[in-house]
């Protein structure tokens, strides 16, 4: 008797175990996941987007989406002010102008680290000498400006004052002054002094004397350009799509690459070069 209800026991739990596991099934299969296909996002999307789509038909988080969203295009085209003569632009651009002012003060602050004339705090060198220096500063300034193009008395006297402020004698840097305008970078140097200014690009000036074969494709021209100091071979790469130049030419190359090969220095006209044809068989060009 006893027996039989272990055997009884042992069914019914069987039983109900399967029970649980068809009504767990039965749940499943009763309410699966709904997946929208890929033609349904993409209509949905289009009748989202889409500027002439209304509201009707779209669920409640798709309405508040749409309206957010044409809040914030509205928001963002609205002016400050909507007047005819609106200074919207013009505070604009000094709001810009005040953050390049500030962020060029500041590299100039940091600069100061290294040459104190770059503060632009520090007082005006020709303010803290007397008399008699000042005086003497504007004449040499007078006198080198005369010989060297593009510079004024002002920027060549400031110069020479900041060099005796900080307690050079004025005969001792003169000279050196004149070097630094004369072979400073942008401005044309004698041809014969290319080998001997300390930088990697230069700019020149003078007549094309001669032109060669290229050796090579890459190559678009190559030749020999020459003034009153002395001559130097230049090189035009194709890739830098330069001006072409002929014989007799006057031209200005401006920042061309030294190079070296052998002991002898060349020119070459790079994508950064400047080519100027400035008179072509007696014709000034503009």
């Amino acid at each position: 008797m006893s027996s039989n209800n272990v055997i009884g026991q042992e069914a019914s739990l069987e039983e109900q175990a399967v029970d649980q596991a068809d009504e767990a099934f039965a749940v499943v299969e009763e309410t699966p996941e709904l997946l929208p296909s890929v033609k349904q996002e993409i209509q949905g999307k289009v009748d989202t987007n889409h500027p002439d789509a209304t509201p009707d038909g779209l669920t409640l988080e798709a309405e508040e989406r749409l309206e957010a969203r044409e809040w914030e295009i509205e928001r963002t085209r609205r002016r400050f002010d909507s007047r005819q003569d609106s200074g919207r632009e013009a505070r604009a651009r000094q709001a810009a102008g005040a953050g390049s002012k500030q962020r060029r003060f500041e590299f100039a602050k940091r600069a100061a680290s290294v040459d104190r004339w770059c503060d632009p705090e520090e007082v005006d060198p020709r303010a803290q000498l007397l008399r008699a220096e000042l005086g003497a500063v504007n004449q040499e300034a007078a006198r080198l400006a005369e010989q060297l193009r593009g510079w004024s008395q002002a920027a060549v006297s400031r110069r020479l004052a900041e060099r005796v402020a900080d307690g050079a004698e004025l005969e001792s840097v003169v000279l050196e002054v004149f070097e630094e305008f004369l072979w400073g970078p942008g401005q044309v140097i004698p041809i014969g002094a290319v080998s001997e200014v300390p930088r990697g690009e230069v700019s020149i000036e003078g007549r094309i004397e001669t032109l060669w074969d290229p050796s090579h494709p890459s190559i678009c021209q190559v030749g020999l350009i020459e003034d009153d100091s002395g001559a130097v071979k230049f090189t035009s790469w194709r890739k830098s799509d330069p001006r072409l130049v002929q014989e007799g030419d006057l031209v200005r190359m401006d920042a061309v690459k030294k190079n070296w090969y052998k002991g002898r220095c060349s020119v070459a006209v790079t994508y950064w070069s400047d080519l100027k044809v400035l008179d072509r068989h007696g014709e000034r060009q503009g």
